[in-house]
């Protein structure tokens, strides 16, 4: 071969980045309006052997073009991958929709098999997505994978035929026994709103294959990301979940947070910039106490969460063994604030997995940050949480606010002397001299018996002392739970008691009020999991009466 000859096959070796069955015009900032102007590519396409990859993205392509490239893939029926993202630059949005159509009629002529299909970046709009809408639906799509369409422009119209397409295409492949079995979906900035949001979640049920869901920045609101939030219960593979910048408020926080909980290889959670608000990162926090084991990274950047609810997420992580980072920057912690929660990472050896917090935009004293739902204009009912969740929330953030004065309270309450011990019960004064998970254990079969005898509830002194040195030595250990949240029951059922004293009426509200009357300057006691574990447990009981709810968090929230 002369050696113009192998210079001109380098030359066009480097152009075409040819490699592994894949053939790359990319970035090459080409304007192929003509078939003509088309044809150096044409013929790269029809002489390259075993296709699988074709990389047109950083290019021009018009109408004629786009027919003229469709003809000569016609015949390529091993190509798996299309990366023709920025693809139409400078293209008028109705020769957008002609070019898919060649293109994706030209797919399945050849009879492709498609895993990734990537047209990100092509301001389409509705029109364009039924551009590719027979694609999507065909046979060519069982196979996919990875589907990428961010900043399209897709619109709510663009969002439902999208939805119809993807459910149609499942529904076709399970009829021939190929099942549709996406697993990466990407739409950011395709100003989807709760309508397309809703539209797409009602495909992703029926998927239940995904694994990654990224669509920021879509204006969706809390119907929309309910909506989302109950797909994402049937798609137990999830491992990243990007949601930035929408606006989940209260409601739609804590439906994301009831769908979390049952998710067990999400790995990456970016809610960023979603506005999720107190009440929410609580919610959230829950959600990270009760699943979540893998979970490596948690954005709750730019979301109006104040302190204490920034310590309570950071508490909740810290069991998480993979976590690389927790983001809260740009909350409302104040130079207090901030301090103390890298104080509570530094406590739990974590302080180099908390991100900067340079944006805290300082304590929130505008006092309603809390009220975001009541006036939103997309009151639908099919997007609230349903009345359980609500509850649930309620009694997490009694729980959180409560938290701040456990360990003074504790504090106080160890200094009570244990109940005097009698000759029927030494095992128990020895429990409450010194609780260990062993003695309780001793106690048996009898130890409610035991505890019944030896707490007087008429003294709510010693009936808290009791609670508290029970629930101290809380464990996950199965026969440990068990006698702890037995023996604390028996504290409840009596301190709970459904037709308390006229004289002194044991509810949730003097028990609080009681708290307060204790005077300052005594030494502090840690708080221990289990203490959380066990009032976690109490409120959720029949025992506890829920008409006190209310009075009990306006109590606490004050």
């Amino acid at each position: 071969m002369a050696s113009d000859d192998i210079a001109q096959l380098a030359e066009s070796l480097a152009r075409t980045q040819v490699g592994d069955g894949e053939l790359s015009y990319k970035g090459q900032g080409l304007k192929l309006d003509t078939a003509q102007s088309a044809q150096e590519l044409v013929q790269d396409i029809k002489e390259f052997q075993g296709l699988r990859a074709l990389r047109l993205e950083g290019n021009t392509v018009g109408v004629e073009a786009a027919h003229a490239i469709a003809g000569a893939l016609e015949t390529k029926n091993q190509l798996q991958c299309c990366y023709w993202s920025d693809m139409f630059t400078g293209r008028l949005r109705s020769e957008i929709p002609a070019a898919l159509m060649s293109l994706g009629t030209a797919l399945m002529t050849a009879g492709a098999r498609l895993v990734e299909l990537d047209l990100s970046d092509n301001a389409f709009g509705p029109d364009g997505v039924r551009g590719i809408e027979a694609l999507l639906k065909s046979t060519a799509c069982h196979t996919l994978r990875e589907l990428r369409l961010n900043n399209c422009g897709m619109g709510i119209g663009g969002g439902k035929i999208l939805a119809a397409a993807l459910t149609e295409c499942h529904r076709q492949s399970k009829l021939v026994g190929s099942l549709f079995q996406l697993k990466v979906f990407v739409a950011g900035r395709n100003r989807l709103e709760n309508e397309g949001a809703t539209a797409l979640a009602q495909a992703f049920k029926i998927i239940g294959t995904l694994e990654e869901i990224h669509m920021p920045q879509n204006g969706i609101n809390h119907p929309g990301v309910s909506a989302l939030a109950s797909a994402m219960r049937h798609n137990p593979q999830l491992r990243v979940l990007n949601l930035n910048d929408n606006t989940f408020t209260k409601k739609g926080a804590i439906a994301m947070a009831q769908a979390l909980k049952h998710l067990r290889n999400v790995q990456v959670i970016n809610f960023g910039d979603c506005l999720v608000r107190s009440q929410g990162a609580v919610a959230i926090a829950g959600a990270l106490r009760e699943g979540l084991p893998i979970l490596k990274e948690l954005n709750l950047s730019f979301g109006e969460i104040t302190e204490d609810a920034a310590l309570v997420v950071a508490r909740a992580v810290q069991d998480k063994a993979q976590l690389e980072k927790l983001d809260l920057n740009g909350n409302c912690l104040g130079e207090d604030g901030c301090i103390a929660l890298k104080e509570a990472m530094e406590t739990m050896n974590m302080g180099d997995m908390l991100g900067s917090l340079s944006d805290d935009e300082g304590e929130d004293d505008s006092g309603d940050s809390e009220e975001d739902d009541s006036g939103d204009s997309e009151e639908e009912e099919t997007g609230e949480p349903d009345e359980t969740e609500e509850n649930g929330v309620r009694k997490t953030l009694v729980l959180y606010h409560m938290e701040k004065h456990l360990e003074y309270l504790l504090s106080i309450l160890w200094q009570v002397p244990s109940p005097p011990s009698s000759p029927r019960t030494l095992d128990m004064a020895s429990f409450f001299s010194a609780p260990s998970p062993d003695r309780l254990l001793n106690l048996g079969a009898k130890r409610t018996q035991l505890i019944e005898q030896q707490v007087d509830v008429s003294d709510t002194s010693k009936t808290a002392v009791a609670f508290l040195k029970i629930s101290s030595v809380y464990q996950e250990e199965p026969e440990v739970r068990r006698a702890v949240l037995e023996s604390i029951a028996e504290c409840g059922c009596q301190y709970y008691h459904p037709d308390p004293s006229p004289t002194f009426p044991i509810t949730p509200c003097s028990f609080y009020l009681h708290f307060y009357q204790i005077e300052d300057g005594t030494k502090s006691v840690p708080v221990v999991p289990g203490h959380l574990v066990a009032l976690e447990h109490a409120v959720r009981q029949d025992y506890f009466p829920q008409e006190h709810m209310s009075m009990l968090e306006a109590l606490v929230s004050r």
